[in-house]
């Protein structure tokens, strides 16, 4: 019978070294069909967005693993003064069944913990099920809807947008 005990996780700052798997990741179809910017991203540019986000304090980057094999990442982009940030986060095409929650859950422990935020503010495509009902399960609420607020180059779609308070978060449910 296989154990149900979930593998030890953590976050960890994202580095150099990471670059090319993360642009894999973000590049890969069933990842960036659900993202704002569709086109594959060249390793240019990538590396070009990520020297620009290192000299940012507000933004943070980080490599969600389990038993040190990178299996996804996050990131917090703090608008402003408050602790107030939002949150973008993928896990890898080929990460097993659960990592995504693990990586929810790892990524607001830390965000709530480590980072001191306030709140963490999230949306997802009207049309991503699953990032809503991901959401959702995390505790988050929904706070409103931005109609025909992203334009594909094809159709306009609307953007749930969400969000979780400090004191609203549930680390062991």
């Amino acid at each position: 019978m296989p154990d149900s005990t979930p593998m030890p996780s953590h976050i960890r700052p994202m580095v150099y070294a990471d670059l090319e798997r993360v642009l894999a990741w973000r590049n890969h179809p069933d990842v960036r069909r659900y993202m704002y910017t569709q086109h594959e991203i060249t390793l240019d540019e990538h590396q070009r967005w990520y020297e620009r986000t290192l000299s940012d304090p507000k933004k943070h980057l980080l490599i969600f693993e389990v038993n040190q094999q990178p299996l996804g990442f996050v990131s917090f982009n703090e608008t402003g003064n408050g602790g107030i940030a939002d949150w973008g986060f993928y896990v890898a095409p080929n990460a097993p069944k659960g990592s995504g929650r693990q990586l929810g859950r790892a990524a607001l422990s830390h965000a709530f913990t480590q980072l001191k935020l306030h709140k963490v503010c999230g949306q997802a495509l009207a049309y991503n099920q699953r990032s809503i009902l991901f959401h959702q399960s995390l505790g988050f609420q929904q706070e409103g809807m931005l109609r025909d607020q992203h334009f594909d180059c094809e159709r306009y779609h609307h953007v749930i947008c969400f969000g979780l308070l400090s004191h609203e978060w549930q680390p062991s449910a």
